[in-house]
């Protein structure tokens, strides 16, 4: 019987059967798996904390009838502090769920899990606006699975600093706003200013490990924002529920740029 040991966040959970459930993991070295973590739902059991949703784990599975199954799940991080803040854990759940649509099962995008596990660190722990961490994430992912944007100046002119620029979301480059008739019809721009230039160019050369050590003021912001979340779903060609359900709670707040 084949084994495999490996450390793994657990992006979904579906209740099986009586007591078991299957998870979607996305595993260090192996991309995505499916996981039967049988049991899991009884009392006691030791499988309980590792087979739930955004838990991080060393997993020791084993081949069983062509599907891998948890034999043991010892927790390195439960990221507590999103468990308890409905926004922070739907923020979490979307990013899992980004995660889950670009992965490949058995083959590792590398960067990824570290990626998503810096971002659920930091709005379990760091004091960062949950729009800067959101913003983060969505552009180095694109990134990292091929959609990285050419940002060195204006596709157009050359300029490396644009005036008036924008970034236009299905061709992935920048370009002043006077230069935009010369681009032809290749859809929507949004715009930046000069600090959401500055900070998106950060976002796709920093280092991953500070990844989130820029400062921004709060307009600019929400422009990093819109154009991150914009330029991702363009690409992906594609929505999330995820999405829509914390956009929905952070448009209870009157004011509010979380997202």
């Amino acid at each position: 019987m084949a084994h495999l040991v490996t450390k793994g966040l657990v992006l979904r959970e579906v209740n099986y059967k009586e007591s078991d459930k299957i998870l979607t993991v996305l595993a260090e070295g192996q991309g995505r798996r499916t996981v039967k973590a049988q049991g899991c739902r009884r009392k006691n059991s030791p499988l309980a904390a590792g087979a739930q949703l955004l838990v991080f784990s060393e997993m020791t599975l084993y081949d069983y009838q062509d599907r891998w199954a948890m034999k043991e799940a010892a927790t390195r991080e439960e990221f507590r502090g999103l468990r308890s803040d409905l926004e922070k854990l739907a923020l979490g759940t979307y990013f899992a769920e980004v995660c889950e649509a670009v992965s490949e099962e058995g083959i590792e995008t590398p960067g990824l899990l570290s990626l998503v596990l810096n971002c659920l660190y930091a709005l379990d722990k760091l004091d960062k606006p949950q729009a800067q961490v959101k913003a983060a994430f969505e552009l180095k992912l694109a990134c990292l699975v091929g959609y990285e944007p050419l940002i060195e100046g204006c596709a157009v002119c050359g300029a490396e600093t644009p005036e008036d620029p924008r970034l236009n979301l299905s061709e992935g480059v920048l370009h002043c706003k006077k230069c935009r008739g010369e681009l032809g019809d290749v859809g929507i721009s949004i715009p930046l200013d000069t600090a959401s230039l500055a900070a998106l160019r950060y976002i796709v050369y920093a280092d991953a490990k500070r990844l989130l050590s820029f400062q921004i003021p709060e307009n600019s912001l929400a422009l990093l924002g819109g154009a991150a979340e914009s330029f991702l779903l363009t690409q992906l060609e594609r929505g999330f529920r995820t999405l829509d359900f914390y956009k929905g709670l952070v448009l209870q707040e009157p004011g509010s740029i979380h997202g």
